[in-house]
C-alpha cells in the first residue's frame, strides 16, 4: 500500500484552512507525520489512501470508509488509551459517506486490518480476517486512530481498494481504469467534504 495524503484545518483563522501532508507509508512515518501536523495546531485529520480487499464483494476501484481497524503494527502499543478504543471520528465518517452516497459511488463502511508485514500476509490471516468481516489491509490506519485519540484530534479516512486477496493470491489493480479513476475521485471527494464541514 501508499502512503497517502492528509488534509487538516491549519493553525491562524478561527476554522483554519486545509493544508496538505504526507505521503507517508507505513504505521511509524505516518505517526510521526500526525505528530508534528497535531504539533503545529492540527485539530481535523483527513486521510486519503489505498487498501487491498479481502472481501469477495469489496472490489478494484471501490471506496472505504474504516470506521475502526485491527493492530498488527508496532506503534500504536506506544500510545495507551485507558480502555477506551481508537476508531474513525463519526462526522468524518457522516460527511464522507454522504457525499459517496450522494455521488452513487460504491463504497464501503467497516473494520480494516493494519498490518507492517506485507509478506506475511498469509491466506490462513487472510481467512481469520474475512472470517471477522474485515474488509480490506494496509498499513497505517490502527496506528493513526489510535494517535488521534490519544492526542484528542478528529481523524477518519477514505480508501481507494487498489488490489484484491480475496482469492488467497495477489491481484494488483493500481494500473486499472478503475482504480485510476477512483484515485482521482477520492480527492474531490475529500475536498468536497472539508469545503461543506468549513461553510
Amino acid at each position: 500500500m501508499p502512503g497517502f495524503q492528509v488534509y487538516i484545518p491549519a493553525a491562524g483563522s478561527r476554522r483554519g484552512s486545509p493544508a496538505v501532508a504526507g505521503p507517508f507509508l507505513g504505521a511509524p512515518w505516518a505517526v510521526m507525520g500526525l505528530e508534528m501536523l497535531v504539533a503545529s495546531g492540527a485539530r481535523r485529520v483527513w486521510v486519503l489512501s489505498w487498501c487491498g480487499s479481502i472481501l469477495p464483494e469489496v472490489r478494484i476501484g471501490d471506496f472505504i470508509v474504516p470506521i475502526s481497524a485491527i493492530a498488527e503494527e508496532g506503534t500504536s502499543a506506544h500510545y495507551p488509551l485507558g480502555g477506551r478504543r481508537a476508531g474513525a471520528d463519526p462526522l468524518i465518517v457522516r460527511a464522507l459517506t454522504s457525499r459517496l452516497e450522494t455521488l452513487g459511488l460504491v463504497h464501503h463502511q467497516g473494520t480494516v486490518w493494519t498490518t507492517d508485514a506485507l509478506y506475511r500476509e498469509t491466506p490462513a490471516k487472510v481467512r481469520l480476517y474475512q472470517e471477522q468481516g474485515v474488509a480490506a489491509v494496509e498499513m497505517e490506519l490502527s496506528a493513526l486512530m489510535t494517535v488521534a485519540a490519544f492526542r484528542g484530534v478528529a481523524l477518519g479516512a477514505l480508501l481507494v481498494v487498489s488490489d484484491e486477496l480475496f482469492e488467497f493470491k495477489w491481484r494488483p489493480g493500481f494500473r486499472s481504469t478503475p482504480f485510476k479513476e477512483s484515485s482521482r475521485r477520492a480527492g474531490a471527494v475529500l475536498l468536497d467534504c472539508i469545503a461543506q464541514r468549513r461553510a
